[in-house]
């Protein structure tokens, strides 16, 4: 892959900024991140993006394994150095900075209601990232009755998700021979 400097320069900022807003981690900020790589610049559609986080929740480690998949997709090796380093480094910076005076605060009321108000905004985010993968995912009737069930079963049931990804791929793959 041929990676030129303006991806990989708009994948490092892009991902910094992004960073400082990923409160509950990069599920929050999953529609900046495809506004960026699929209506912004058009590296990559919708149902591909949608396929690399899914690629990378199932990946053991971290949920930020999808900004440096993106990152690979987009410029290879750099890319995904970028978009890794974009991802990490302004909120890590950003956390070692305010870490003392956010325990030293840890009783005040102020902070209190601050983290109260922050619950609702990173439930919101991470809904709108959900909200987003299915408008990528849910193409036709198949796929968007898979997504409602899977949802229904998360809901209303214990099952397994590796239960719930084989029944998925066993769906695909009877509608896709069928």
């Amino acid at each position: 892959m041929n990676a030129s400097s303006g991806e990989v320069g708009w994948l490092a900022l892009g991902y910094a900024q992004m960073s400082l807003l990923a409160v509950g981690g990069v599920s929050a900020v999953l529609p900046e991140m495809q506004r960026l790589v699929v209506t912004r610049h058009a590296w990559m559609g919708g149902p591909e993006f949608a396929a690399l986080f899914a690629l990378a929740q199932m990946a053991p480690g971290p949920n930020m394994l999808v900004a440096t998949l993106v990152g690979w997709r987009v410029a290879g090796l750099p890319g995904a150095l970028a978009a890794t380093l974009g991802m990490i480094g302004p909120s890590s910076l950003l956390t070692w900075a305010t870490a003392g005076a956010w325990h030293r605060f840890r009783e005040r009321p102020w902070r209190r209601r601050v983290q109260a108000g922050l619950v609702p905004v990173t439930v919101g985010l991470i809904m709108a990232g959900a909200a987003l993968l299915v408008a990528s995912t849910s193409t036709g009737l198949l796929t968007s009755a898979i997504t409602l069930a899977v949802t229904l079963a998360v809901l209303g049931t214990r099952l397994h998700p590796l239960a719930l990804l084989a029944g998925g791929a066993a769906t695909g793959i009877l509608f896709d021979a069928g």
